[in-house]
């Protein structure tokens, strides 16, 4: 059978969008670069990948509605009830809770590797989706009938509609000419995973440090609430040093920069570096291809939010899909994906413009901007109704889930 929709890239993304057409009977062929799916093996006893997503509840439903949060529940997932940020350069501090907006939590943090599994089985389920492993893009070039994909091997694609799921660095978007010029942040991400002696409570943590942003985000392992994933944005110079470290010493310099509030950490895994580079897509769409994702937008992860702006383009590029098929519309149809893009972008541009504020604000030195951000934090943390407008902000809100997809 042929696909009405080609997805390059098996990500989270990817996946997320090839559950949601082929469970409305859409053939989609999913194109992957990974030699093999991810083992459905469950993950007890076994170590936490040390790459996360913070999953609002917006998303939460949307992977509900798949099938595939019940599986990922069983498997891996801590919710979080509280969010606590601080500046270490002095006394501004905010405080959250999921009460104070109504809610009974924030969000999950979830390993990814623990959503994409779930995701695949879900694919696995469905006799309208075929995912391919070891699918190398090597060619595109505008069809007729809708792009056509040249594969190492020498095989060729085509199908109506092309959608480029395929990462920051996506390969689809630059055969395709879309620029997406980089915007070096300046910093790198490091990453691992930690043992701490006080319990985390189902708080995420965030402390802004002269170099960047450190956050502890809440792991229960077998029942220990004990554990957090790192994410720490630092300079390059001292991502190089952290790497570089022991376990021991590593721990040593997570615990002093926290400034102890959960105690002694203990890394129990060596630590990942990534560098941050900010991208977006001069435009989402041209006629019979789509960019959703890290291929249209990459962000700091300040927020955690990269994950979740990725599942509400699948979201709402699913939703103008399904609507055109019902009214005998090709998927590549270029009206339909400039819907999807001028409904997409505002919000992505709106997130990305918030988070490189963040990060210059917070990385300044200057005594006047050090003195304005603490008495930002503190002035928020008792402004009641600026911390809801902020919490709505965190669990999703103004990402709303498309009506065909809740």
């Amino acid at each position: 059978m042929r696909a009405e929709v080609l997805i390059v890239g098996g990500g989270m993304v990817g996946a997320t969008l090839a559950a949601l057409l082929g469970e409305a009977g859409v053939a989609v062929t999913v194109l992957d670069a990974r030699p093999a799916p991810l083992p459905q093996e469950g993950v007890v006893g076994m170590p936490p990948g040390r790459r996360v997503s913070a999953v609002t509840p917006v998303s939460q439903r949307l992977l509900s509605g798949l099938g595939a949060w019940e599986t990922i529940v069983a498997r891996r997932a801590t919710p979080y009830t509280g969010m606590g940020v601080w500046d270490a350069q002095g006394s501004g501090e905010i405080a959250f809770e999921a009460g104070q907006a109504g809610v009974p939590l924030l969000g999950h943090i979830v390993e990814n590797d623990v959503i994409l599994a779930a995701l695949e089985a879900r694919l696995a389920a469905l006799p309208g989706v075929t995912q391919r492993f070891g699918a190398v893009i090597e060619g595109y070039q505008e069809g007729t009938d809708g792009p056509l994909l040249s594969l190492a091997g020498g095989e060729t694609l085509s199908a109506p509609l092309v959608v480029a799921a395929d990462g920051a660095r996506s390969r689809l978007r630059e055969l395709a000419g879309i620029s997406a010029e980089p915007r070096d942040t300046g910093q790198v991400a490091v990453v691992t995973t930690v043992r701490t002696a006080l319990p985390h409570g189902g708080v995420a943590r965030q402390v802004f440090l002269p170099t960047g942003p450190l956050a502890f985000l809440p792991l229960t392992l077998e029942g220990e609430p004990h554990y957090c994933s790192i994410v720490w944005s630092t300079s390059p110079e001292e991502a190089e040093r952290l790497v570089g470290l022991p376990r021991t010493a590593l721990g040593e310099a997570l615990e002093a920069a926290f400034e102890g509030r959960l105690g002694r950490v203990e890394a129990i895994d060596g630590a990942l570096s990534v560098p941050l580079v900010q991208r977006h897509a001069e435009r989402y769409v041209r006629p019979g291809l789509a960019l959703i994702g890290d291929a249209a937008h990459s962000i700091h992860p300040l927020a955690g939010q990269g994950v979740n702006l990725g599942l509400m383009d699948a979201a709402v590029l699913a939703e103008e899909l399904l609507e055109a098929r019902r009214r005998g519309i090709i998927p590549g149809n270029e009206r339909i994906l400039e819907r999807y893009a001028r409904r997409r972008r505002g919000d992505n541009a709106a997130m990305l413009a918030l988070m490189d504020g963040f990060r210059l604000l917070f990385g300044a030195t200057h005594p006047a901007l050090t003195l304005a951000r603490n008495l930002g934090l503190s002035g928020v943390d008792r402004a009641m109704p600026i911390k809801r407008l902020l919490m709505r902000q965190a669990i999703g809100e103004r990402g709303r889930l498309p009506l065909s997809c809740r």
